[in-house]
């Protein structure tokens, strides 16, 4: 047994903004844990600590606690909070625009009466009056009203991990819907422009009941755990929007929060 270990680490988001890079490796002693590596990066990068609220982690593509133990090998992912063989996938992280036409298509069959398609789209305004606004409280208006103005979004996934979990949100609502057979989502990433879709997400049935509401449930869970963030850009400013640590069931490696 070697007396260290090596491993690779990315940073996503947030995380790799305040780090300034997107991948590093790490030699750490046998034995160490996902805390122990992010003491040492903090100590590499004062910046880290106050990247986000929260951070998470994800070792090998899988959410961990921080007492996780690491291995020679071992890729280690940090992130903030969040947001196959067939010639089309049903679940993918893509820098393509998206159509809500060719999404439902990848769920359509002679036996599926309903498909029901929700598509997320970039506002060109954030209310800063609603449930719903993310922005910093150190961002506000430049005209002092109570809305900030969208040019374009950047979104940014760790699509290793990303995809496997839209597929397996897609068996999450089959089996709690199980009328519903198929189910797609795609979310792209990259900048996206004011009135361009950032995710469409399309459940079939041979009725509609439940569609609707498979498709609610299905872009809250991606908000909450799915490895997807994205940057509002405008000319009030432009932020990383993180949702909240509530909403994820994973529990998090770092907590900056001040309990004060």
């Amino acid at each position: 047994m070697t007396d260290t270990i090596t491993v690779q680490v990315r940073f996503f988001a947030s995380v790799r903004q305040a780090v300034g890079e997107g991948r590093v490796v790490r030699n750490l002693p046998d034995g160490a844990t996902v805390a122990d590596l992010l003491a040492a990066l903090a100590v590499d990068y004062p910046r880290l600590p106050t990247a986000s609220g929260t951070i998470y982690a994800a070792l090998n593509k899988a959410y961990v606690r921080e007492d996780a133990v690491l291995h020679d090998g071992d890729e280690v992912a940090f992130f903030p909070p969040v947001s196959g063989g067939q010639d089309r996938r049903l679940f993918e992280i893509t820098v393509e625009p998206l159509s809500l036409d060719d999404v439902a298509s990848r769920v359509a069959s002679p036996g599926h009466g309903a498909i029901t398609v929700f598509a997320g789209m970039v506002r060109g305004e954030t209310d800063l009056d609603s449930p719903f606004a993310a922005a910093p409280p150190e961002v506000t208006p430049a005209d002092g009203g109570t809305r900030l103005v969208t040019d374009f979004l950047e979104y940014e996934a760790y699509a290793e991990m990303a995809e496997p979990m839209l597929a397996a949100l897609g068996d999450e609502i089959r089996a709690r819907w199980p009328q519903i057979s198929a189910v797609s989502i795609l979310h792209r990433v990259g900048r996206i422009e004011v009135g361009e879709a950032s995710v469409v997400i399309a459940v079939a049935a041979a009725h509609r009941k439940g569609t609707f509401d498979a498709c609610s449930f299905a872009i809250e869970r991606l908000k909450a755990v799915v490895p997807i963030w994205k940057k509002e850009v405008g000319s009030d400013g432009q932020w990383w929007v993180e949702g909240p640590r509530e909403a994820n069931d994973a529990a998090p490696v770092g907590d900056f929060f001040d309990p004060l």
